[in-house]
């Protein structure tokens, strides 16, 4: 399922909240060792080690808004809604910087 969060910024001002929200994901939930790889413009691979196991997802910037999508086993789908929960905040609280003009 993919998750976005809207916006009314500019594509280099998304991508740009994007990679501020994952740095401050990345920063606070370290021990998951979080990463990203960005495959164009608008799509990113991202991935998390949770319990020993490798996750892998997405970040992609369209017009108007940031999808997350995150591809989780069955017994990990706890932290799935979790991690997809706290990137989202985190995009939001980023977004809405931007929007004020912060970033």
């Amino acid at each position: 399922m993919k998750h976005c969060v809207k916006h009314h910024l500019d594509a280099q001002t998304a991508r740009r909240v994007a990679e501020k929200a994952w740095e401050s994901y990345s920063e606070r939930f370290s021990r998951y060792q979080p990463r990203i790889r960005w495959i164009s413009d608008q799509r990113a691979e991202v991935g998390f080690t949770a319990k020993g196991i490798s996750l892998g997802g997405a970040l992609e910037l369209s017009d108007g808004e940031i999808g997350m999508e995150l591809d989780v086993p069955f017994l990990l789908r706890p932290f799935k809604r979790r991690a997809i929960g706290v990137i989202e905040e985190e995009i939001r609280k980023w977004v809405k910087k931007a929007e004020d003009g912060e970033v």
